[in-house]
């Protein structure tokens, strides 16, 4: 049986994950904003091993990349595509359980008819591991993209 402290406890961890409000994001520079210090982000930019994950490389035009790339989303659960621009997505995962949710982004900085490099971003807005899941979460997108 939980004690007071405990159920008031796991009640501020919940309403915390649930209110977290999104963090600065999007394109800065030309890139991606980079991780905080937290191992809960991954990114094509960064330049530390922690966070570091590849680029998406798809042979297709910036257009049907996009296009590939929120075909894919929506087929996974609990997602939200927040923004959807010419050369930028924004989508938010929400955790099955406490409802916690991740910042994801897809940016298109440059491309060629033949073939688009997309930047990509996975974060945790609250805690300080996620023990993989944003990087997992990439892979999965990225196997999506390229065994279609």
């Amino acid at each position: 049986m939980m004690n007071k402290r405990s159920t008031v406890a796991i009640s501020l961890l919940f309403l915390v994950g649930c209110s977290s409000t999104a963090p600065k994001l999007g394109v800065e520079n030309g890139q991606l904003v980079q991780c905080s210090t937290k191992p809960n982000c991954v990114n094509s930019v960064a330049t530390d091993e922690e966070h570091q994950i590849a680029p998406i490389t798809l042979a297709v035009s910036a257009l049907s990349a996009k296009n590939s790339i929120l075909k894919a989303l929506n087929k996974l659960p609990r997602v939200k595509i927040i923004t959807s621009k010419n050369t930028y997505i924004r989508a938010e995962f929400t955790s099955k359980i406490l409802g916690f949710v991740d910042d994801v982004e897809f940016y298109f900085p440059n491309s060629s008819p033949k073939e688009t490099v997309i930047q990509v971003r996975s974060a945790s807005r609250v805690g300080y591991s996620d023990f993989g899941a944003n990087r997992d979460r990439i892979e999965l997108i990225r196997d999506q993209l390229t065994n279609h």
